[in-house]
C-alpha cells in the first residue's frame, strides 16, 4: 500500500458496531464485563480505548511499524522512552534539539542519575567516541530543531546495533511522509503528533512506533502504569488530520522551498537553514534518506540584534507569532526566547541559536502571500 492510500486506510477497519467509516469517539472511562476479566477487549480506558487503539494502529502503519502508542503529548512520549533506563545509564543525544527535550533530559532525568552527552552528529561516526558500557540510548532529531542539521540515520543505526544500544529518533519535522526511520534501522520513532500529524493546531499529543514486540510490551506497560495517555476526542482529531497528511506535506514542501530560496536572495538575511540547498551540511544525506525537504526554515538577519528580530516578528501579518509548528497556517517563532529558552544562552549560541535566529513553520497558504508578508516585514 502506497503512502497516500495508507494515510487514509492504513491500520483502519470500519467500526464493528455500525460499520462507521470513521472510528467513533468512545467517550467512556470503563466498560461492562460479562464476568470479572471477561470483556470485549476493553476494560478501562487508561489501558485501552477503541478510538485511541484505531489511532495507534494508524501511527504504526504510517511508520511501517508493528506497534503504535499514543500519549498526552510529545514530551510524555519521550518520558516513556526514558523510563526504560536506570540510574547510571548514559544517553548520547544530538546537541541541537528541541528545548523541551533538553529540559526533560537535564532538569529531570539528570537528577535520577542518568548521564547525557550532547554531541554534534553531523559526522555520525564521531559518536562512537562517546559510547561506553553504560550507554543505553542514542537519541536524535533529523532535521534538528531549529538549525535543520541532518544526521545519517543508517550510520547511527549501525553503531547502535554494534554496541547493543537502543536507538530512538524524533521524526516530528520530517513526518513519515518524508522519511521512515524504522526502515533505516531505528528502534523507536517518536512524534509530537501535535504538529504535522494532527496538522490543524487543535490538539496536543505524542506518538511512539516500534517493531520489536518485547520493547512494545515494555512501553505499553509504562504507558498504562504512568497514565500519560491521550483522550478519545484528541485521538479522533489526529486520526482525521492524518488522512490529509500527504497532500498537506506536498504543499508544505513546495512552499518551504519557495520561502527558503526567497530568503537566501534577500539583502537583509544573513544565513538560511534549509536541507534542500546543495551547500547545506549533509545535503546529500538528506537527499538519500528523505523524500523531500519539508516546510521548516530557519534564518538569521544581517542585523544581529534581538531588537531587529523582534521588529520583524511583530511586523508579520500572515505568519502568526506562536509556539509550535506543522499546522496548516504559517507560524513564526524566536527560538532563543521561545522554544529553546530553557537552554543556557552560552550553549544556545554555540549551536547557532543566536538572538537574530527566526524559525518559520511554512503553512499551506498561497506562497505569493507568504513571500509578500516576509518582504514587508524584512524592510528595515
Amino acid at each position: 500500500m502506497k503512502f497516500n492510500t495508507k494515510a487514509i486506510h492504513g491500520g483502519q477497519k470500519p467500526d464493528k458496531a455500525f460499520s462507521s467509516v470513521m472510528p467513533p469517539i468512545y467517550q467512556t472511562s470503563t466498560y461492562a464485563q460479562a464476568q470479572p476479566g471477561k470483556h470485549k477487549g476493553y476494560a478501562y480506558s487508561r489501558t485501552h480505548n477503541p478510538t485511541r487503539h484505531a489511532l495507534e494502529s494508524a501511527f504504526a502503519s504510517l511508520e511501517n511499524g508493528k506497534f503504535g502508542l499514543a500519549f498526552g503529548s510529545g514530551l510524555a512520549a519521550i518520558d516513556a522512552v526514558l523510563k526504560l533506563l536506570k540510574p547510571y545509564d548514559e544517553v548520547i543525544s544530538t546537541s541541537d534539539l528541541y528545548g523541551g527535550t533538553y529540559r526533560l533530559f537535564t532538569n529531570i532525568y539528570k537528577d535520577f542519575g542518568i548521564k547525557f552527552h550532547f554531541v554534534n552528529m553531523e559526522e555520525a561516526m564521531s559518536i562512537e567516541n562517546y559510547v561506553t558500557s553504560k550507554t543505553k540510548l542514542i537519541w536524535i532529531e533529523t532535521p534538528t530543531n531549529p538549525m535543520m542539521n541532518i544526521i545519517d540515520i543508517e550510520v547511527i543505526a549501525d553503531i547502535a546495533k554494534k554496541h547493543s544500544i537502543l536507538f530512538a529518533i524524533d521524526n516530528t519535522f520530517a513526518t513519515p511522509y518524508l522519511q521512515t526511520p524504522l526502515d533505516l534501522g531505528a528502534d523507536i520513532v517518536m512524534h509530537s503528533a501535535t504538529k504535522y500529524l494532527g496538522g490543524h493546531s487543535d490538539v496536543i499529543m505524542g506518538a511512539l512506533v516500534v517493531n520489536d514486540e518485547e520493547l512494545a510490551k515494555q512501553l505499553y506497560f509504562i504507558q498504562n502504569a504512568s497514565g500519560a495517555i491521550c483522550g478519545p476526542q484528541d485521538a479522533f482529531l489526529v486520526l482525521r488530520g492524518i488522512k490529509t497528511l500527504a497532500v498537506r506535506m506536498q504543499r508544505h514542501c513546495e512552499n518551504g522551498a519557495a520561502i527558503a530560496k526567497y530568503l537566501a536572495s534577500h539583502s537583509n538575511v544573513k544565513d538560511v537553514y534549509w536541507p534542500g540547498f546543495d551547500n547545506h551540511p549533509n545535503h546529500t544525506v538528506a537527499k538519500s534518506q528523505m523524500k523531500d525537504y519539508g516546510g521548516m526554515v530557519s534564518f538569521t538577519l544581517i542585523s544581529e540584534t534581538y531588537e531587529t528580530a523582534i521588529k520583524v516578528l511583530e511586523n508579520l501579518r500572515v505568519f502568526t507569532l506562536a509556539e509550535s509548528l506543522g499546522g496548516v497556517e504559517s507560524l513564526v517563532g524566536h527560538p532563543a526566547s521561545m522554544t529553546h529558552g530553557s537552554i543556557p544562552k552560552k550553549d544556545r549560541e554555540s549551536l547557532g541559536i543566536v538572538d537574530s535566529l527566526i524559525r518559520l513553520s511554512v503553512g499551506i497558504e498561497d506562497k505569493e502571500d507568504l513571500i509578500e508578508d516576509l518582504e514587508q516585514a524584512l524592510d528595515f
